[in-house]
């Protein structure tokens, strides 16, 4: 399977941040009318996150997806990685959204990116054991329990001043990994589609933000984005 990694131009509409649609609009993709899998929330105006989420935005309007990914000086790490966190929940949700009449318990009788790499589920909590299902099944209970996490204020306080628990950098990791595996899942299974529906540039430009933010902090073992890694080089190979 070839994938064609195309650059948005520079004058491209852009996507939002941290659940956190701004105003219908998201940090890679633009103001954009096509459903959602899940519901997705806003970023309330005047929160440091809203602020975090302008920031993002103006850099990423540079074109430099490496210099986008930084830390902001002086801003808390926890706090940048939460927000992006959500923005990629986002994109995905977005991205997924536009081809779920293509992925049905039919198509895709089990969670798959290629013939090498199968996903079973399981949460820890509902469901303790890993269980086989098919991909949309998987991708509801993966979005579902992703959902849960963000809306935790525990795990992903919004408020100033709210400390981000111990955890959370291990919460986030497993989040952004889970979330890969639907990347994986799209760009395997479900290509030929996305070409049709033109979300190619779309696609590439959010899995390209994804994979360089999760570079930046080291926040998927290598060994996770086996299944995507002759794509990540060539993606990534021009930026290094």
């Amino acid at each position: 399977m070839t994938f064609n990694p195309q650059r948005r131009s520079p004058g491209s509409p852009r996507l939002g941040m941290r659940g956190f649609v701004v105003q219908g609009t998201s940090l890679t993709g633009g103001s954009r009318s096509s459903k959602t899998f899940k519901p997705k929330k806003n970023i309330p105006e005047g929160s440091h996150q809203y602020e975090l989420l302008k920031h993002a935005e103006a850099t990423l309007g540079s074109g430099n997806l490496r210099m986008a990914v930084m830390l902001p000086e002086g801003e808390d790490l926890n706090e940048w990685v939460a927000v992006n966190t959500v923005d990629f929940f986002n994109q995905i949700n977005m991205l997924y959204g536009t081809i779920t009449d293509f992925c049905t318990e039919e198509s895709c009788p089990v969670m798959s990116a290629g013939p090498k790499y199968e996903y079973h589920w399981a949460d820890g909590t509902n469901i303790k054991k890993p269980i086989k299902c098919s991909a949309p099944k998987y991708i509801d209970y993966l979005m579902t329990w992703v959902q849960d996490q963000l809306d935790d204020e525990t795990l992903f306080p919004s408020k100033i001043g709210v400390p981000f628990p111990k955890n959370f950098m291990s919460v986030a990791k497993t989040i952004l990994k889970r979330l890969f595996r639907v990347y994986a899942h799209i760009y395997h299974q479900h290509f030929d589609p996305v070409i049709q529906l033109q979300e190619e540039a779309h696609l590439n430009t959010s899995f390209k933000h994804f994979i360089f933010f999760v570079q930046e902090f080291n926040l998927i073992d290598r060994r996770e984005l086996a299944p995507l890694q002759e794509l990540i080089e060539k993606l990534t190979s021009k930026d290094r």
